[in-house]
């Protein structure tokens, strides 16, 4: 079986004034993606405490952020990216809905975002073959 390519996902460079917001959302999701997962769980779930469910355009525009001021969350890295755009929308006041998700042919393992139903930057082809194994949504 061989590795599944991963095409480098690319978009603009934030402006220069949310740029330390992107870096400290891309430092701190770095240790977190490295808990375990209940720790992780436990501590987002902290995070998004008292803010409200993010929108498509939120949830769009931190992806972007992140994916456009670091080439290395472009790439596979789909826990750290993930866990980062989730955090720059709870630093808006919102939150998107975080998940994991495993699929079993082949098996692979990944992690996105979710505002108003849809799947962020992801291929609705492909995500719908993911079973969900966590999610982290706000709490009403």
């Amino acid at each position: 079986m061989s590795p599944k390519m991963v095409a480098l996902q690319k978009a603009a460079a934030p402006p220069w004034r949310l740029r330390p917001v992107v870096l400290v959302a891309i430092a701190l999701a770095w240790p977190l993606a490295r808990c375990a997962p209940y720790r992780l769980r436990a501590v987002l779930q902290f995070v998004s405490r008292g803010a409200r469910a993010a929108t498509a355009k939120e949830a769009e525009n931190a992806r972007s952020a992140i994916v456009g001021l670091s080439v290395r969350h472009g790439g596979p890295r789909c826990l750290e990216r993930s866990i980062a755009i989730a955090l720059m929308c709870r630093v808006a006041g919102s939150w998107p809905d975080w998940c994991t998700g495993v699929s079993t042919h082949p098996f692979e393992a990944h992690a996105w975002v979710e505002a108003e139903g849809e799947a962020i930057g992801e291929d609705p082809d492909e995500i719908v073959h993911f079973f969900i194994t966590m999610r982290v949504s706000v709490r009403p």
